[in-house]
């Protein structure tokens, strides 16, 4: 019989989630470590722990997303005349290493959706 009860593991789900150990979750919990092991060791427990955690990352980025705009305009404020050369210096660096890593991201998210695209369609001509 499965042990992973949906309502009263919340809290268990959201330690772990957050980077906790079995050992760590347990005290956080009040639950014994020999429960959260049997926890662990429940396909569906897990399945839902990694839900947790993907909705988790999911809504960072979302966060990072929305935060990405303001970071732009405060690296691009410091590359202005009066702010002293090294301070210039780093805001530039920073600009250009960022600029670069996001059109590597983009371009390889382009291309994996190109490939998925072929799949899907191979898939169904096939």
């Amino acid at each position: 019989m499965p042990s992973y009860r949906p309502k009263a593991d919340s809290p268990l789900l959201l330690a772990l989630a957050c980077g906790a150990s079995a050992e760590q979750a347990a005290r956080q919990t009040g639950l014994s470590e020999s429960t959260v092991y049997r926890r662990l060791r429940d396909p569906a427990f897990r399945q839902e722990l990694q839900a947790v955690r993907d909705d988790m990352v999911r809504r960072s980025a979302g966060m990072l997303t929305a935060a990405a705009g303001e970071a732009v305009k405060t690296l691009v404020a410091l590359m202005a005349p009066a702010v002293p050369a090294p301070t210039r210096l780093g805001a530039a660096r920073a600009v250009l290493e960022i600029g670069i890593k996001v059109r590597e991201v983009s371009e390889l998210a382009e291309r994996v959706a190109a490939l998925e695209e072929r799949l899907v369609n191979g898939a169904t001509a096939a």
